[in-house]
């Protein structure tokens, strides 16, 4: 009995070991409930990872720029030797080669304009009904932009005419957006080089979203106008004049930059023989027409400095003269070999410069 009665009181004492002991001993049969946390296994499969911020590629591009460099330089050098031409010369020069420009830009982006449609189409509105007319639209649009005005770091969506409609559905993607975005790439590496920049804003063109409305053209222009944005005198830098190679996509940034270098080299040595072609036929002309009187001859040189291609009616808009004053010294001109007709046709004649 003495010895129940101190097992009892000893209970009594410490009743808070035996509630634990009795609350351990109940969880373990609860077997049901899941284990703690720290010993669960890790069998989910990986979720999505945030994606890189678009500035990422902008070091990639920086690579490439790195691994080019004494040849970025040689093409800015050349870069340079145009603006300088072009900041001297008049400013039929800058027409001229902006014209030609959007000719080859025409047959990259499949459009395939051709000089004389060009320039009646430019000049005069006059199309024929062969003529794609979203085409003459889109080329027409690239003359005016490669010929100068804001650039399209400015206001990218003024610059390429293109804006959200008023009636947009309020889930739709905005251009201004895309537009904001692509700028924002831009934006960020502004410490790369401006051809490189360029090279890189036309490869992220499509990435961007946007690629429509004859985005290739859009894109090389645009490219073209920011590789020639710190010059004075050329107003863009020509990427398709020399060839088409410089556009193709493909291959890490380092290939695609390599391309747009030699691409814009083969463009600057074309366009310069242009202006040295330009300059000795024009140097000619003044001396052969100074024989003459009235102010149609060299209305007439200077129209055909200004355009590759001129025909009659063009001339007589460009100049102001009638057009029996336009077919007289353009016969005399063709004459004394000044000028050379190349449609061989007895209408819708057009006459170049032969250089």
């Amino acid at each position: 009995m003495k010895t129940q009665a101190s097992a009892l009181t000893d209970d009594c004492n410490d009743p808070l070991i035996t509630i634990e002991e009795d609350e351990e001993a109940h969880e373990e049969d609860l077997w049901f409930l899941p284990g703690p946390l720290e010993e669960e296994p890790d069998d989910l499969p990986p979720g999505p990872r945030a994606e890189p911020p678009d500035t990422a590629v902008i070091e990639d591009w920086a690579k490439a720029e790195g691994v080019h460099a004494a040849r970025l330089a040689r093409v800015a050098g050349r870069l340079g030797a145009l603006d300088d031409r072009l900041l001297r010369g008049p400013e039929g020069w800058r027409h001229r080669l902006a014209l030609i420009e959007a000719a080859e830009l025409s047959w990259f982006a499949g459009d395939r304009v051709s000089s004389d449609r060009l320039a009646l189409w430019i000049s005069m509105r006059l199309s024929g009904a062969q003529d794609d007319q979203n085409a003459l639209t889109r080329i027409g649009w690239a003359v005016r932009r490669l010929m100068g005005g804001p650039g399209p770091e400015i206001d990218l969506a003024a610059f390429l005419d293109r804006r959200d409609p008023e009636n947009i559905e309020d889930r739709a993607e905005r251009f201004e957006d895309r537009a904001g975005g692509w700028l924002d790439v831009i934006a960020a590496a502004a410490e790369l080089h401006p051809i490189t920049r360029a090279c890189m804003g036309f490869h992220l063109w499509s990435l961007a979203g946007l690629g429509q409305h004859g985005d290739r053209v859009e894109a090389a222009v645009t490219a073209a106008r920011i590789a020639a944005s710190e010059s004075r005198g050329a107003a863009f830098a020509p990427v398709a004049m020399g060839g088409a190679g410089g556009l193709r996509a493909g291959g890490p940034p380092a290939d695609r930059l390599i391309r747009w270098l030699d691409g814009m080299e083969a463009g600057f040595l074309t366009s310069m023989r242009h202006l040295d072609d330009i300059e000795t036929w024009a140097t000619r002309a003044e001396a052969e027409i100074s024989m003459l009187s009235g102010r149609t001859p060299p209305s007439l040189c200077t129209a055909l400095t200004e355009w590759p291609l001129v025909s009659a009616p063009m001339a007589e808009t460009l100049t102001g003269a009638s057009r029996a004053a336009v077919q007289r010294n353009l016969s005399w001109m063709e004459k004394r070999g000044l000028i050379r007709e190349v449609t061989g046709e007895g209408r819708y004649r057009m006459w170049r410069a032969a250089s």
